[in-house]
């Protein structure tokens, strides 16, 4: 690890920055997980989120402009939209393993306190 640095600080503060305005919120890195099952629905979506669809159709308007969901408008009547993670969604992967373990450390550490 390399020493800190008033620079290195302060790019580093504005990657974590950048991140967090990806995927921060509540809802996007859960959508993301659903979503690492395969494509999805609108409706199924918010119902295995548990989300309401209008913050649900925000959200995924936000993770598709940024590149990480895509979008397939299906011939169908009535229509239909399908979701699914891009191949660039995948460079969260050790983003996603990394918050699972902690998450994991933490409510071990948690509830071992109660």
């Amino acid at each position: 690890m390399s020493a800190h640095t008033v620079e290195s600080c302060a790019k580093a503060k504005l990657a974590i920055r950048d991140t967090l305005d990806v995927v921060g919120g509540k809802w996007k890195l859960v959508l993301v997980s659903v979503l690492r099952s395969g494509k999805k629905g609108f409706n199924e979506l918010a119902r295995e989120a548990g989300i309401s669809p209008r913050i649900l159709s925000k959200e995924l308007q936000e993770l598709e402009m940024n590149g990480l969901v895509s979008r397939q408008v299906c011939n169908t009547k009535p229509v239909t939209v399908q979701y699914e993670l891009t191949e660039y969604c995948y460079t969260l992967n050790e983003v996603l393993f990394a918050m699972e373990k902690w998450g994991n450390a933490h409510r071990q550490k948690i509830f071992s306190e109660v």
